[in-house]
């Protein structure tokens, strides 16, 4: 272990910090420190500081004076781990546990036992990913037909659901942004500790957590983030006395507060003191002194507020319950008494009659709450997933949201809820007459996260667009236009990203040639019709006006009837695509896309379904636990022709991150739309410009498309949308800007046409965003598509677009004509089409 010295703050400073804190100021991460260290007298002003701030908060809540707990079982579905932390004794070696993990009835006879004494949280407990460092149980899950830990683990939780009706929590470990996405709709709550920041903890030969690579600071909180985007009610927390500075202590703590404030998502935050035990690496280590961990709840209350829910575990603190409260803890977590706590199993739990008397010595009343804590209960959607709502509201108090102690679980099936339809479903009409009911939706300040924490994220200065490469870009952009997305030739693409006044023309005009060369001078166009058959989602895209709460007054969602009765009626208008999309609607059930397909197929044999955002592909893909590509072969099956290829934005996480609050990462965008091809789907590509990105980004965009399709070649076309500001939520709450230059919008559309030459032919422009003036100059610029009829279009319409939702196959013949070129109507594929 490094031993690093670490000044002491001085008495002074704890004081000053002190005095801040009583006040209600922010603490900086110096002051954070000093109070780390706080003793005696300044040690009970603090307990006392934090004690306010936390009664304030519980008032708040509606609940002065309650610390809660869950009454739980504790699953240990598998002691295997591929980590190698010092301090564990949970995780084991194959030889010393009966199986590599619990079978299923196993599982389910702690479950049962948990609920015949009023447990309501089954907590799974395991370790991470052993199948990767274990081939027993690479074995064990091959000859049970489990591709994974987690595979199993989703199995299993339904098992509890259905056949017990406690309610899962669940701590696998590191998750990615798509297993949080597969295991939500299976546990009201999953949690991970954070543990510490200090990488040079997991860094360092000696460390605690060295050689566990699931403990990199930097991958943990990627957790957190991506919990906090797929809105799964989380718990975390921080273990002290693990070798950590008091310094480095406090910056956990500040990453903890990051998150929450970004997503609102952290239902908990845990404040655990290390516990040396016998037979692992640190058991010669000290434990965490108990004053030492009065002091750093303290903190954590004074610096997460009064909001937090801050627990320390009642088994670890060697009966100073009151010491605890007074410094602001609220909740004591789970205490089971049923199961042993299998990761401090030296340790047991009090008994709870025990528990309830020392907080009532304190002045508290102990009150039993369910994994998911009231708040989340009680506000529903997006927290808690439609098919887990029976069993939450089964056991809990629908006026405070904490457990009905008398209640007994008791299984219920895990289903889709009834499918509730209508809302207003002339939208896609009524949009262009009387418009939407306000400029946003009823959750505004509180959906899309902390604006403060949000424009943070924003790089300073973007990336300078210069004049020097300018005539060595034009110059490649005649001779080698896809040059120049290859990295030596970067300073001279974003110096034409840059390019204004004849440079800009000059440019527009090559990007022209380059067309009339590649695809020649007809403007293709397709007949179609947009079909957004819901607006309902939780998502919380920072950009997206159309995305609607269920109860706001512009909600809808259209039955798979009214889909195909629209697929109908444009084919009778002369359609030959439709093209379906939506929010991510939570009680869309998990077959309602195949349904809409097939639906639109025996109604339309012929009609092309170019249907489902790689978004929607990988959300419902999750929701129903299959792999994307198994999901990909099930929407073929049923007659999905092709995607389009949205919810790619800019394929940048920095800046998507601040974009979108719970969109997909851009890798999962590239596996989807990379699966899709290789299972002969093709797909559009997009690119969303003109809200918080900068020329870099774009280039970045560019490449990733361009080493899709030199992968696939699955690319029918690229479509470059301008950002539409008006009542765009990014833009409303100050942070984006009001679209994209004009100059820009040219700048992008010659470019695309340029980066992509040899790689993907179609250049589309979107008279929805440009207007009719607006896509001519950029048929001037590169352009060969005109996109489609649409018929309807409503996500568009939303944020203010102020260029209507539907044009006829005359009005686009007519803008082909004013930039100078003949105009032919194609397949979605870029096949012909008679007249």
């Amino acid at each position: 272990m490094v031993d690093l010295s670490e000044s002491v703050p001085s008495e002074a400073s704890v004081r000053r910090a002190l005095r801040r804190a009583a006040t209600g100021r922010a603490l900086d991460a110096d002051e954070a420190s000093a109070l780390l260290t706080a003793r005696g007298a300044a040690l009970d002003e603090l307990l006392r500081i934090a004690g306010e701030v936390r009664d304030a908060g519980l008032r708040e809540a509606g609940r002065p004076g309650v610390v809660t707990f869950s009454k739980k079982v504790f699953i240990p579905l598998t002691r295997l781990c591929r980590d190698r932390c010092h301090y564990c004794t949970f995780a084991t070696v194959p030889h010393r546990v009966p199986a590599a993990y619990l079978d299923r009835d196993e599982v389910l006879a702690i479950a049962r036992e948990g609920a015949a004494q009023g447990c309501k949280e089954a907590l799974f407990t395991l370790g991470d990913r052993p199948e990767e460092r274990w081939p027993a149980a690479r074995r064990w899950l091959d000859e049970r037909g489990y591709d994974s830990t987690l595979d199993y683990l989703r199995a299993c939780a339904v098992a509890v659901l259905e056949e017990t009706g406690l309610l899962p929590h669940l701590n696998p470990g590191v998750l990615s942004w798509s297993e949080l996405q597969r295991l939500k709709p299976v546990a009201p709550s999953m949690g991970m500790m954070l543990e510490t920041t200090a990488t040079r903890l997991w860094s360092e030969s000696g460390g605690p957590h060295h050689g566990s690579p699931d403990k990199e600071p930097a991958v943990r909180l990627r957790v957190l983030d991506d919990a906090g985007r797929v809105g799964v009610p989380f718990t975390t927390g921080i273990l002290i006395g693990i070798g950590e500075t008091l310094a480095e202590r406090a910056d956990a703590l500040f990453a903890i507060r990051r998150a929450d404030r970004e997503y609102g998502h952290l239902q908990e935050v845990i404040v655990q003191n290390f516990r040396a035990k016998p037979d692992t690496a640190m058991r010669g280590m000290p434990d965490a002194e108990l004053h030492d961990l009065a002091a750093t709840v303290a903190v954590a209350r004074v610096l997460l507020g009064p909001k937090a829910r801050i627990q320390a575990p009642p088994n670890l603190i060697e009966g100073e319950y009151d010491l605890l409260l007074r410094a602001g803890i609220d909740d004591w977590g789970g205490v089971s008494p049923v199961t042993p706590d299998h990761v401090n199993p030296e340790r047991p739990w009090p008994q709870l009659d025990e528990l309830a008397r020392h907080t009532a010595r304190a002045g508290f009343t102990l009150r039993e709450r369910l994994t998911i804590y009231p708040e989340y209960v009680l506000a529903g959607d997006p927290w808690l997933d439609p098919r887990l709502l029976p069993h939450v509201t089964a056991l809990a108090d629908p006026a405070t949201g904490l457990a009905v102690e008398e209640a007994r679980p008791v299984g219920r099936p895990w289903q889709e809820p009834e499918e509730v339809f209508g809302g207003r479903t002339d939208l896609h009409a009524t949009i262009d007459t009387t418009g939407r009911t306000g400029d946003r939706r009823g959750d505004f300040d509180s959906v899309y996260g902390d604006w403060a924490e949000v424009a943070g994220k924003l790089t300073a200065g973007g990336v300078p667009v210069g004049a020097g490469d300018l005539a060595t870009g034009l110059r490649l952009a005649a001779d080698d236009p896809a040059a120049l997305l290859e990295p030596g030739h970067t300073d001279a693409a974003l110096a034409l990203f840059g390019a204004d006044g004849p440079a800009l023309d000059q440019l527009c005009r090559i990007a022209d040639d380059v067309r009339r060369d590649a695809v020649g001078d007809d403007v293709t166009y397709v007949v179609n019709r947009n079909i957004n058959f819901s607006n309902v989602c939780y998502v919380g895209c920072r950009f997206c006006a159309f995305a609607q709460r269920e109860s706001d007054a512009d909600a809808y969602r259209l039955s798979v009837e009214q889909v195909a009765d629209r697929a109908e009626e444009a084919w009778a208008a002369g359609a030959s695509e439709v093209c379906l999309q939506g929010g991510i609607d939570p009680k869309l059930p998990v077959t309602g896309y195949a349904d809409l397909v097939r639906a639109i197929k025996a109604r339309v044999p012929g009609m092309h379904v170019h249907a489902f955002s790689p978004m929607e592909i990988v959300t419902a893909a999750a929701k129903a636990g299959v792999p994307v590509k198994e999901w990909l072969l099930q929407l073929r099956e049923a007659g999905l022709d092709t995607i389009p290829g949205t919810a790619a934005e800019i394929l940048d996480d920095e800046v998507r991150w601040v974009l979108t609050k719970g969109k997909l990462p851009a890798a999962a965008w590239v596996e989807v739309v990379t699966t899709a091809h290789e299972l002969g789907i093709r797909s559009s590509s997009t690119m969303m410009y003109g809200h918080v990105d900068h020329p870099g980004q774009w280039l970045a965009h560019f490449r990733v498309l361009a080493g899709v399709q030199d992968r696939t070649g699955g690319f029918t076309e690229f479509v470059a949308l301008p950002f539409v500001h008006t009542n765009a939520p990014i833009y409303l709450a100050g942070i984006a800007r009001p679209g994209p230059a004009w100059r820009e919008n040219r700048a992008v559309h010659a470019m695309a046409r340029l980066l992509l030459h040899g790689r993907i032919d179609n250049i589309q422009c979107s008279w929805v965003k440009l207007g009719d003036e607006g896509t001519v100059a950029m048929l001037q610029s590169g352009c060969n598509d005109l996109g489609g009829t649409l018929m309807e279009e409503t996500i568009s319409r939303m944020a203010g677009s102020g260029n209507g939702s539907a044009r006829t196959e005359e009005q686009l013949r007519a803008i082909a004509a004013a930039a100078g070129r003949p105009a032919r109507k194609r397949t979605t594929a870029y096949g012909h089409l008679g007249a």
